[in-house]
């Protein structure tokens, strides 16, 4: 089974509700919310991943379950709970935390994925050796035409893959990296933080029981011939991708525009607002380019 932990925020759009928030004085937000328990919520930027990931279970086979991993009180899950129902959504676990890190809780969860507005809360997850991103809030609304299939991608570097190449990358020229990365093609990149993700589709996609259908892509600044470490790295994990976008520095959005994904996964995040514009957008806060945002 896979399982994907989503805060309210991610799966509803509680963006209005949000900048009547203050840490120090969360009063406002709860009643705010109060005030609105009868009225449900809209889509979130995570609500289709989460329709089409709940469309595994409808042959009765229990192939996914999401839960809900909020910082939100637990009135304020009222509202939460009946957004679920207004919108028919099969979502019957929740944790309500009213503030307290919220993570703490994935392992029993037992999660291969959180999903989170808050960056903190991805952090930590991450910290925690969850795979776990920020879903961009402007992500919601968007419409996909493809209801037959899920569909995700991938970067790969940094997400799929370890930060190893980018280090190696960062320190070296574009033709002494090239030359790095050949040299190495037969030697696997180490896992990031998203390969356990993929592990699980991948096991949805060979095992499902479901009419549901599981189509992947790597979506990759690399170009030929250091394309050849990646795929050889998902063949000796034993995974594959349906696509791979060996895209050399063109924008990875117009492409990611036609796959149409559910999500996309970087670690970048120019790449990321650009993503957002078409797709729903995961930004993965790892490795060296975080490292350097974090630092200025």
């Amino acid at each position: 089974m896979v399982t994907v932990a989503v805060s309210a925020r991610s799966l509803f759009d509680f963006e209005e509700e949000n900048r009547a928030f203050r840490e120090n004085d969360p009063g406002p937000y709860r009643a705010l919310q109060e005030e609105k328990l009868d009225l449900p919520a809209r889509p979130g930027a995570a609500f289709p991943l989460v329709r089409k990931l709940l469309a595994f279970n409808d042959s009765g086979a229990a192939e996914v379950d999401v839960a809900i991993l909020s910082r939100n009180d637990p009135v304020t899950g009222l509202r939460v709970f009946a957004s679920i129902r207004h919108h028919g959504l099969p979502i019957k676990r929740a944790v309500f935390t009213s503030g307290a890190p919220p993570h703490r809780y994935l392992g029993a969860l037992g999660a291969d994925l959180f999903l989170s507005a808050n960056m903190f809360d991805v952090r930590a997850a991450m910290a925690a050796g969850f795979p776990a991103a920020q879903v961009y809030p402007a992500s919601a609304g968007l419409n996909l035409r493809n209801d037959a299939e899920l569909c995700v991608a991938f970067d790969g570097d940094s997400v799929l893959f370890s930060d190893e190449a980018e280090r190696i990358f960062r320190l070296m020229q574009l033709e002494q990296f090239i030359d790095h990365e050949v040299r190495n093609a037969r030697d696997p990149l180490p896992p990031g933080p998203m390969k356990p993700f993929l592990d699980a589709l991948c096991l949805l996609r060979n095992g499902r029981k479901s009419g549901a259908a599981v189509r992947t892509a790597l979506v990759t600044a690399r170009s030929a011939p250091a394309h050849e470490r990646a795929i050889r790295t998902l063949m000796a994990w034993g995974v594959t991708v349906d696509e791979a976008m060996f895209l050399g520095g063109l924008p990875k959005a117009p492409f990611l525009a036609e796959f149409e994904p559910d999500i996309f996964f970087d670690d970048h995040l120019q790449n990321c607002e650009l993503a957002s514009r078409h797709v729903t957008t995961g930004h993965v806060p790892y490795g060296i380019n975080n490292e350097l945002e974090v630092a200025r």
